[in-house]
């Protein structure tokens, strides 16, 4: 910019020095006088005679009149022409109009320098003239476009001859001198005070002193644009504080917006930040939660438990399980946990994980004890991947004190900020209530490998493996009957204390119906509201059937058509929902076990053991009291009784039950009956007993044998050990006793099966209830060590028992069926009595005659007898085939009592025998065929 105005200010001078030049020579030709003043007064004013009007138009010189050059021009005609002149240029500016605003029109393109004219001989000057342009309204130009145009114009005029702009008068020599440029045609440049001299006014002349600036112009040529002439004034007057102003709000709006731009980039990063910094916070407030390692489920085996001590035998490493329940004498044979010798200094206890797993935390427990409260209160842990260099668990400042228990039956889990890649493990107690006594489990996530462990099993079904709460296991129930409308019914036994219901479903061939010659069978779980495995494997044989039954599975087909199949997975469904509200591993092993109430159901049935065996005693069965549906004693349901336990009763009696099965879980075995241990009679009883002859040969042998301490089994012991093995030995592992059981010894000799009497005897229990008051024949089922599995740990399960709760249900067809008649009217006959040789327990048959009789193979003498009915009897041979044996029985009445009717009464009675022979023969005949029919399908 200084560049240009240099420039402009060096053709000013130029031009300033031109006119100075040709006023000279002009001056030649005035008189000595008019000269003289001429010098004097310097520039010319406005309006005389060699001013010049610019316009946008191309500039035309105008010429003088012709003047007579020898004649000279007084004062008064100069004067005269001047104001002859400025009123001319006056009138022509009044009749100019500013034009219409037209769009912004775009600069000129640069045009190629001209060459310069030949030189000519040197023109005279023309005498300069001042003028006052008019300035006419016009749109103010940007800062660039005024740039661009001084440039441009500048260029033009310092290239453009003289020659093109004022033309050569014929005589006058040309000049070969570039004019001055003008800084901007648009803009008029004061003339400095130095070079401007005040004009002396003529005498004569009453001339007005003019306050307006004037300035010299040259008179120039410009080339025309490409786009329409401006007709507007080529300057334009700027207000330069207002534009300071305007620059400096721009300046202040352009500030803040930065401002607020970086405010907001600090902000949005600010909030980036701390988000990021929450989730590395939630992260570390929420530690990774793993299953546990399998210490209280037993898949950790013995030799993976190390100590560094242990006080006695009975208090190994082995014994450190959560859960771990202590035998009758703690002290001496087996304790409820691992106990360090006291003497030590340092104390552990090792797990052993056989490989690497991601250790998330560990839940630890007291000594199970009736006398001692022993707890570790803190601890600090350890890790190592050889067993021998050990890197204890550190917070960033110090090792990590855990803090335990503060008794010694409630878990502590304790969790890890981020869990740790290691083989071993180890808990270094530090604190201690009474002795060093600790029970624990380890929570630990399988690392991915090439390979599967023993422990862990795909599960081959696509079923629902996780726990369900009371609403989950309706919906879940809801959603199997709505896939399987067909063969499934849902209905509730009865409520809990609290009001919830205790639901069952029924998967039959014709849900709804009790069928003759058909069998019903039960499973029940939840009597202990905390052991939830039967639950849940209840829940997922329902889904099983239904899948496998609408997949056109034969073995569940024959399964859902030959039997009535009754599920109820939760008896306790109150005393569920708070264990299941603790979690997994939180709750302990008492947590949930009773209900509401305080009742344990299992033991909360009538004693009918005691009256049975107290009849015997006294000579009285069966003659006074029976040994099979022993009735209820007086006012019993008035006395201690659940509201569950009355519940399950009714249940029972309006079902005629074949066989069942109450599954629980602590240990890993099956219980058959009796539960009840009985009590042994004295000698002197038993001599009087004897001398009266009321007692028989059979109740005396077992008499004798229940003082030598072995009477402990039902009359159809043999039956019920069948029973067991058939589900224990189709389990996968419930055989494999090696390793003892879950809390002592092997008690079952390797068979998976005990008799509960010669184990752990119990009062009043569901089993011998059912046996004693009904016809079904039921065993305990004890699933698990762990009550309450992890539900990582179901699939495993699943198929750890799926078999066999399909081969137990087939059981049922074991023996001998079929339907007890009148031999007259071909009617069923009900609560007729089935009787089997040797064995001194009957059943009775249910409405519509038909009855069941479990019975191992073997030939069998079986008289069934009814009141006001003679008796009859037959032979009856049971086979190993997967289908009962049937033995039907028609009884005839007494030939007196046929008699004394009268004998209308008699020939209607023919008649109608008549017509029930031909339908009862009917329906033989289809139920014979059908018969035959399935027995061809199964060959």
């Amino acid at each position: 910019m200084r560049s240009e105005l240099l420039v402009v200010w060096v053709g000013v001078t130029l031009c300033w020095a031109l006119i100075c030049a040709e006023e000279h020579v002009e001056e030649k030709q005035l008189s000595t006088d008019q000269a003289g003043m001429r010098e004097a007064r310097g520039p010319v004013k406005p309006g005389g005679p060699g001013d010049v009007e610019l316009s946008d138009d191309p500039a035309e010189v105008k010429e003088d009149e012709k003047t007579k050059p020898k004649k000279k021009k007084t004062p008064e005609e100069i004067e005269a022409a001047r104001a002859k002149k400025a009123a001319e240029k006056e009138a022509k500016a009044k009749k100019q109009k500013a034009p219409k605003p037209t769009k912004k029109p775009k600069p000129p393109k640069p045009t190629k320098k001209p060459k310069p004219p030949k030189p000519t001989k040197k023109p005279k000057a023309p005498k300069p003239k001042t003028t006052t342009t008019v300035q006419p309204d016009r749109q103010p130009l940007s800062v660039e476009q005024e740039k661009e145009k001084l440039s441009l114009d500048t260029l033009n005029q310092l290239v453009t001859p003289k020659s093109d702009l004022n033309p050569i008068k014929p005589g006058e020599p040309e000049l070969n001198l570039k004019e001055p440029v003008e800084p901007d045609l648009t803009t008029v440049k004061p003339v400095d005070p130095e070079w401007t001299l005040e004009e002396p006014v003529e005498p004569g002349l009453d001339v007005k002193k003019k306050t307006e600036i004037t300035t010299t112009e040259v008179i120039m040529y410009i080339p025309e644009e490409t786009t329409a002439p401006y007709a507007g004034p080529w300057y334009e007057d700027y207000d330069y504080t207002d534009l300071a102003l305007k620059k400096q709000e721009e300046e202040e709006e352009r500030a803040r917006k930065e401002k607020a731009d970086k405010a907001e980039r600090m902000k949005k990063k600010w909030e980036e930040e701390e988000e990021e910094r929450l989730k590395q916070t939630s992260v570390a407030a929420e530690p990774k939660i793993c299953p546990p390692l399998g210490l209280e489920s037993h898949r950790v085996e013995d030799d993976q438990l190390q100590a560094s001590s242990q006080s006695h035998h009975g208090f190994s490493a082995q014994r450190g399980r959560l859960n771990m329940q202590s035998s009758e004498n703690e002290n001496d044979l087996y304790g409820g946990a691992w106990c360090a010798e006291p003497e030590e200094k340092d104390h552990w206890f090792q797990v052993d994980a056989r490989r690497e797993v991601e250790f998330s935390g560990v839940i630890t427990q007291g000594r199970n004890s009736d006398q001692h409260e022993d707890f570790v209160s803190s601890y600090f842990v350890a890790f190592s991947n050889d067993s021998h260099d050990w890197t204890v668990l550190h917070d960033g400042y110090a090792e990590w004190l855990f803090y335990g228990n503060v008794d010694k039956d409630t878990p502590v889990m304790s969790q890890f900020a981020g869990s740790v890649v290691a083989r071993y493990i180890r808990i270094l107690p530090q604190s201690w209530n009474g002795s060093l006594c600790l029970r624990a489990e380890v929570l630990a996530c399988q690392l991915p490998s090439s390979y599967q462990s023993e422990n862990e099993v795909d599960p081959s079904d696509d079923l629902d493996f996780k726990h369900h709460n009371y609403k989950d296991m309706r919906q879940m129930m809801k959603m199997i009957n709505e896939e399987c409308p067909n063969i499934t019914r849902i209905y509730n036994i009865g409520k809990s204390s609290q009001g919830l219901k205790m639901y069952a479903m029924e998967i039959s061939d014709n849900p709804g119906e009790h069928e003759t010659g058909e069998p019903e069978f039960r499973y029940t779980a939840g009597l202990h509201g905390n052991e939830a495995l039967g639950r849940e494997l209840l829940l997922l044989l329902m889904q099983f059937l239904c899948k496998e039954y609408n997949d056109e599975n034969p073995r569940v087909r024959r399964l859902v058509d030959g039997v009535r199949i009754h599920l109820v997975p939760s008896l306790n469904p109150d005393a569920y929902e708070l264990a299941y509200e603790m979690g997994s591993e939180m709750g302990n092993w008492a947590l949930g076990h009773w209900t509401e109430e305080g009742y344990d159901i299992f033991q909360n049935f009538p004693d009918l053991n005691s009256i049975l065996w107290g009849a015997e005693d006294r000579g009285w069965v069966p003659r006074v009291v029976p040994n099979h549906h022993i009735p209820l004693p007086e006012n019993f349901l008035n006395g201690s009784l659940a509201v569950e336990t009355k519940a399950i009763i009714s249940w029972m009696e309006r079902n005629p039950f074949v066989l069942g099965a109450n599954l629980q879980s602590g240990e890993k075995m099956v219980l058959y009956p009796f539960d009840m241990q009985r009590p042994p009679i004295s000698l002197t009883d038993s001599r009087r007993w004897r001398v009266n002859s009321e007692m028989s040969e059979e109740t005396w042998a077992r008499i004798q044998r229940q003082n030598e301490g072995a009477l402990r089994e039902t009359p159809d012991d043999a039956m019920f050990r069948w029973l067991a093995m058939s589900y224990a030995h189709s389990h996968l592992t419930m055989t494999e006793t090696y390793r003892g059981s879950c809390h002592g010894d092997d008690v079952t000799g390797g068979q998976g099966i005990i008799n509960r009497a010669s184990w752990k005897p119990v009062v009043g229990s569901m089993n011998d209830f059912s046996y004693l008051h009904t016809n079904c024949f039921e065993v305990t089922v004890e699933l698990s060590c762990d009550k309450f599995p992890h539900v990582s740990e179901l699939s495993a399960e699943w198929e750890n028992n799926r078999e066999s709760l399909l081969v137990y249900m087939e059981q049922v067809h074991r023996g001998i069926k079929g339907v007890v008649r009148d031999k007259d009217t071909g009617a069923g006959i009900t609560d007729a009595i089935i009787k089997v040789e040797d064995i001194d327990h009957h059943i009775r048959s249910v409405a519509d005659g038909d009855y069941w009789r479990l019975l191992n193979p073997g030939e069998y003498h079986v008289t069934v007898s009814a009141e006001g009915y003679l008796p009859s009897s037959r032979t009856c041979r049971v086979m190993y085939d997967h289908y009962p044996t049937i033995c039907d029985f028609s009884l005839a009445k007494p030939h007196k009592q046929r008699t004394k009717e009268p004998k209308d009464l008699q020939l209607r009675l023919r008649q109608l025998r008549l017509r029930k022979l031909r339908v009862t023969t009917k329906a033989i005949n289809q139920r014979r065929a059908a018969a035959a029919a399935k027995r061809a399908r199964r060959v």
